[in-house]
């Protein structure tokens, strides 16, 4: 008798992560009970020992003090073992200088996911890129434990970590002032005003009534929104 597999829905936006306990480099952890309260970006990559993901890990231990003054916290995650994970951190802390970077000590956890149990939760194993590795996946849970952001990238395509800062950064200022953010958008640049509920409304918004408001028309109106005003509200 054939032993059934189980099969897992791939995880969408807005639903809650999938719960596991896992080893890691940093002890067990219970995810997400164990960040509640905290922004999370949960990423996995292909392999221990192999140069792109060495790439990422330098860059995203590089940057973890700055996500950490954004409340967010990392978690990485392979299908390699535990002493994989331990022997590669430790080579790329005592041998590997790569653009500036040199002694990097990676502190937050590496999940060991032999089973492939988590990567199957997530969804970060595509068979049309391989059967046996996790692409290169992210994503980026809120302090309830929803997920709020996926991003995933092929075997061959290291991530772009500014636009992983940028991401959280728009998620968390969305949050905190109930506007959108247009495209490329930056700390400091104008923001989107949600779209008017009544036809007083917009006329209020398209008369420009609303303090220093533009509208290109009736459903497309943004305003200023200082730097320092987003930073003083998401910064911890």
């Amino acid at each position: 008798m054939e032993e059934q597999q189980e099969i897992y829905a791939m995880p969408r936006i807005n639903d809650d992560a999938p719960a596991f306990t896992a080893e890691t480099t940093q002890g067990t952890i219970n995810f997400p009970s164990d960040y509640k309260g905290k922004w999370v970006i949960l990423f996995s990559h292909p392999a221990d020992f192999t140069p792109v993901c060495t790439s990422e890990f330098m860059t995203f231990a590089s940057m973890q003090d700055e996500f950490k003054a954004l409340n967010t916290e990392l978690v990485g995650l392979s299908v390699d073992g535990l002493y994989s994970h331990i022997a590669w951190l430790r080579t790329i802390n005592e041998k590997i200088e790569y653009k500036g970077m040199k002694n990097v000590e990676v502190t937050f956890p590496l999940i060991e996911d032999i089973t492939m149990n988590v990567a199957k939760k997530y969804g970060m194993i595509m068979p049309g890129e391989s059967s046996t590795k996790a692409v290169r996946a992210v994503f980026v849970i809120d302090p309830v434990g929803k997920i709020r952001t996926i991003i995933y990238y092929p075997l061959s395509m290291g991530r772009n970590f500014d636009e992983l800062k940028r991401v959280v950064i728009a998620l968390q200022t969305a949050d905190a002032f109930n506007i959108a953010t247009p495209a490329d958008w930056r700390p400091g640049d104008d923001v989107i005003v949600p779209t008017a509920g009544s036809c007083g409304t917009a006329k209020t918004r398209m008369e420009g009534k609303e303090g220093e408001m533009k509208c290109y028309d009736w459903f497309f109106c943004t305003k200023p929104l200082a730097e320092e005003k987003v930073y003083k509200a998401i910064k911890k």
